[in-house]
């Protein structure tokens, strides 16, 4: 049989004993599948920038791969990849974007002003190679991550033109996300290789990241059935050798991907399997949220980057496929359902996805764009 016909007749003979929601919360929650999202359907035709949206969405485009930003003096970094958004203290807020150029690297700000429009863009780094993902700090920094296996985590001001400083003490490997838990005080990290690691980084005096304890993960358990946790194992932060004597008691993720906390649990995604997965740090407990082999028809493929709405939503970024940025709603229903579709951007990968402060602005890039130049959208809406 089939490995995408075993799993889903899992799901389903699980699904048989019919106990309520309670049940579910109570011993463990099924993975997501294919259903209506909480928007409705998108619209049978695009916008003016390519983007189907569900009613009552807008959409503008805030920057153009080489082209100065409208408003400021500064050129927009090419091969826009991972970012988020930053309150400034004045209505305002920062949105962050990285730069995946092999040579050029680097990271990006746009800022916008209490109204949303935007008063300013400039480099927050450089001089780094092919910065993928990354994430934020609770103390409002950015961490920009290099995806090669000599790469570096660097953490940025995204409040002001900077340089950032390297944390090599994070790891040296293709580093894809990061994620920062500021209850257990831990940050969690993805490796975007096909044997790669997730690992955990504890700080030895917390929030400076100049040095600490870098762990590799290995899963025992069921994570479909949500039974499954992690253990942790020491390992090097000062070359990635040490796969070669750790890879019997750790665990290889098929292309780690997005990394992001929300609420007590870290979630991330691995591309070669295209898989959503949530850790919850204070069990242990590790879960496989969605897996497109479940469901045949679900609209989500390409797992990508991440981000988490202030509803509970988790959004994710498709690397090729339709072009679609889908969310999954939290339990007891986990639904995933489109939320918008880039139409003429093929061969192209979304990223960045993140949202303004107030929650009712969604930024993203189509990182290769329809002639290999990036552009970067805001999406405005009744968000919940």
């Amino acid at each position: 049989m089939q490995r995408r016909n075993f799993l889903r007749l899992t799901a389903m003979s699980s699904g048989l004993l019919v106990l309520g929601p309670g049940f579910w919360r109570a011993a463990y929650a099924a993975p997501s599948r294919p259903g209506p999202g909480p928007y409705g359907a998108l619209s049978g035709t695009p916008d003016a920038q390519g983007l189907r949206l569900p009613a009552g969405f807008t959409s503008r485009i805030v920057a153009r791969t080489n082209e100065v930003v409208p408003g400021t003096d500064y050129t927009w970094h090419g091969s826009p990849d991972g970012g988020t958004c930053f309150p400034t203290g004045d209505w305002g807020w920062v949105y962050t974007s990285n730069s995946e150029l092999p040579l050029l690297g680097g990271a990006s700000a746009l800022r916008f002003d209490g109204g949303g429009g935007v008063v300013g863009a400039y480099r927050i780094l450089g001089g780094t190679i092919a910065n993928c993902a990354g994430g934020p700090t609770p103390w409002s920094t950015w961490l920009s991550c290099e995806e090669w296996d000599g790469g570096h985590v660097w953490e940025c001001d995204p409040l002001n033109p900077s340089q950032g400083q390297r944390r090599a003490a994070l790891g040296t490997f293709a580093h894809e996300a990061v994620a920062v838990d500021p209850v257990g005080r831990r940050l969690y990290l993805t490796e975007d290789r096909p044997h790669g690691r997730f690992y955990r980084f504890t700080p030895s005096q917390w929030p400076s990241l100049a040095a600490g304890t870098l762990e590799a993960a290995r899963l025992s358990g069921n994570a479909l059935e949500g039974t499954a946790s992690f253990s942790w194992t020491k390992v090097s932060a000062s070359s990635p050798a040490w796969l070669q004597t750790a890879r019997f008691w750790t665990t290889a993720f098929d292309g780690g991907e997005g990394c992001w906390y929300d609420s007590g649990t870290v979630y991330f995604t691995t591309k070669g399997d295209n898989r959503v997965w949530a850790h919850t740090p204070s069990t242990g407990q590790v879960e496989i949220l969605y897996d497109d082999n479940l469901f045949p028809d679900s609209p989500l493929h390409g797992v990508d980057n991440i981000t988490v709405s202030r509803s509970g939503d988790l959004y994710v970024a498709e690397d090729g496929d339709d072009l679609q940025l889908c969310l999954i709603t939290p339990q007891p229903e986990r639904v995933v359902s489109p939320f918008l579709q880039l139409e003429g951007h093929g061969g192209s990968e979304l990223t960045g996805p993140a949202f303004s402060p107030d929650g009712h602005r969604l930024y993203f890039s189509s990182q290769r764009g329809t002639n290999g130049q990036g552009v970067t959208f805001e999406v405005r809406g009744p968000f919940r």
